[in-house]
C-alpha cells in the first residue's frame, strides 16, 4: 500500500495531461503480453507485422529491450532509472551498454522512440487521442462536482481519498508528501491493472491510470439491419443516439462510429435542433449527451 499527502496547493494543483511517449513506450506492454492486452488485439497484430519489417526491427529495438524512459535525460539519471526498473532480472545487451555510455547511446534510444510512434502509434493516434480525451472531460467534470475526493474515489478501485491523501493499494510501499507540487494525472490505454506512479524527489510527480471504455478503441458498432428508429432518423443519428449515454465529444463520436468530425457535428446539430440531445461544456470540451425524449424513442424502438 502506498499514500500520496496533499496540501492545499497540490489539491490545486492537480491537473490532466496526454502523453503520446507514455501510449508508445507502454504500447510495447502489449506486443510482449498479448493474452494480458487482449482488448487491443486488432492493433497488436497490425503492430506485430510492422515490427517484423527489417528496416523498423533494427531501428526499434533498443525500446523493444528496454521499454524505458526516453528523452534528453541527464546520464545519471538514465542509469539510476534503469537499474531500478530492472532489480530482479539481468539488464539486455543494449541496457548495459546504456549504463556504461548513457550519454552516448540515449540518441538510440530515442530514434528507437521516434521510430515506433511513427510506424504504429501515429496511424491510430486520432482516435487513441479521442478517447484519452474524452476520459479527461469525464474526470474534470467529477473534479468539477464533487472536488478531489469524488476525483479519486472514482479514477481507480485500487484508489481512496482520506481527507489529506491518497492511498493507493499497490505493492510499492511509498509515503510521498507532494510538496506543494501537484500532481499531473494522465489516462493511458495500455495501462491495465493500476495506477503507475512516478514519484521521485527530483521530477514532477505523476500517475497514469486505466482510461475509461478502453474496450470500445478498436470497434466501429454498426447500427442494427431493420432498425426501427434508423428507418425514422437515419441509421449515422441512430448511431449517434445509442452512444450518447454517457456523454461524448463529437471527436469521439467520429472514432466510435467511423464518421467525420464534420458529419458528426451537423448530425449532433439537427439532433439537438429536436430536442433530442443536449450540451455542456467542461473546459475546452463540449459533451452531448441523449436527453429523455432520446431514452423515450432509444426504448420504444427495442420494444421495451
Amino acid at each position: 500500500m502506498s499514500q500520496l499527502r496533499f496540501g492545499a496547493s497540490d489539491v490545486a494543483g492537480v491537473r490532466f495531461a496526454v502523453s503520446p511517449v507514455w501510449e508508445t513506450v507502454s504500447s510495447m506492454w502489449a506486443l510482449d503480453d498479448p493474452v494480458r492486452h487482449a482488448v487491443h488485439l486488432p492493433w497488436i497484430d497490425q503492430a506485430r507485422v510492422t515490427l517484423r519489417r527489417p528496416d523498423v526491427a533494427v531501428r526499434v529495438r533498443p525500446l523493444v529491450e528496454l521499454l524505458g524512459q526516453i528523452a534528453a535525460t541527464p546520464p545519471d539519471v538514465v542509469v539510476r532509472d534503469l537499474l531500478a526498473t530492472t532489480p530482479n532480472r539481468p539488464l539486455s545487451p543494449f541496457g548495459r551498454a546504456l549504463c556504461d555510455d548513457p550519454g552516448g547511446r540515449l540518441p538510440e534510444l530515442v530514434t528507437a522512440l521516434r521510430v515506433w510512434y511513427d510506424e504504429a502509434i501515429a496511424p491510430a493516434w486520432p482516435r487513441i487521442r479521442a478517447l484519452l480525451e474524452a476520459d479527461i472531460a469525464h474526470r474534470a467534470a467529477l473534479l468539477a462536482e464533487g472536488g478531489a475526493g469524488q476525483l479519486f474515489g472514482q479514477l481507480h478501485a485500487s484508489l481512496r481519498w482520506t481527507g489529506d491523501r491518497v492511498v493507493s493499494d499497490d505493492p510499492w510501499q511509498l509515503d510521498f508528501d507532494l510538496g506543494g507540487r501537484g500532481l499531473a494525472l494522465n489516462p493511458g490505454i495500455f495501462t491495465d491493472r493500476r495506477v503507475l506512479w512516478n514519484l521521485l524527489e527530483d521530477s514532477l510527480p505523476g500517475g497514469t491510470y486505466p482510461v475509461r471504455a478502453v474496450a470500445t478503441l478498436w470497434e466501429t458498432p454498426p447500427v442494427a439491419a431493420g432498425d426501427p428508429l434508423a428507418r425514422v432518423i437515419g441509421s449515422a443519428r441512430a448511431a449517434l443516439l445509442n452512444l450518447l449515454d454517457p456523454a461524448a465529444t463529437t471527436t469521439d463520436l467520429a472514432r466510435r462510429t467511423g464518421m467525420s468530425g464534420g458529419n458528426v457535428s451537423q448530425h449532433l446539430s439537427a439532433l439537438h435542433a429536436a430536442g433530442l440531445v443536449s450540451r455542456s461544456r467542461q473546459g475546452r470540451h463540449v459533451l452531448y449527451r441523449g436527453t429523455e425524449a432520446a431514452a423515450v424513442l432509444l426504448r420504444a424502438s427495442r420494444g421495451e
